[in-house]
């Protein structure tokens, strides 16, 4: 196999793991937005693998230009253009899951406010002596999401 042959093939397979990855992450842009965020978690490690697959590939290429360089400048086109739309939907892919867990954050927040307002309050005594203020229970918000 010529240098051009590998280096067309490169970019070839590098231009169908962009689109692809491009089209999965526009799905679960939908989902989110169509508030059917259960929807993305079939396919979560799945789309994860190709993120993966992804970063590596470009590290690479990047490290090592001239991989590509031998490939015919439409599929080097092509592989830019595939580029630039992964670009724009992975960036409104950022926002739409930055959106999505702030809601599911909210969501926690509010139900555990719920929960402790309607709580009995508990019978313990502070260290003077007086009753204690408050709910001595407590309910665990987990920030990292």
């Amino acid at each position: 196999m010529s240098d051009a042959d590998l280096a067309q093939a490169r970019v070839r397979q590098l231009t169908a793991l962009t689109r692809t990855l491009t089209q999965r992450l526009s799905s679960e842009m939908t989902a989110f937005q169509e508030g059917r965020p259960q929807d993305v978690a079939h396919g979560l490690a799945a789309t994860q693998e190709m993120a993966n697959l992804y970063r590596r590939d470009t590290a690479h290429v990047k490290a090592n230009p001239a991989l590509l360089a031998a490939a015919p400048i439409e599929d080097r086109r092509d592989l830019m253009e595939a580029t630039e739309i992964f670009d724009g939907v992975l960036a409104r892919h950022a926002l739409a899951v930055e959106a999505a867990r702030t809601i599911s954050e909210g969501l926690v927040r509010t139900i555990a406010q719920e929960v402790t307002a309607t709580r009995t309050p508990a019978s313990a005594y502070a260290s003077d002596g007086r009753a204690a203020q408050g709910d001595g229970r407590a309910v665990a918000l987990n920030r990292m999401a």
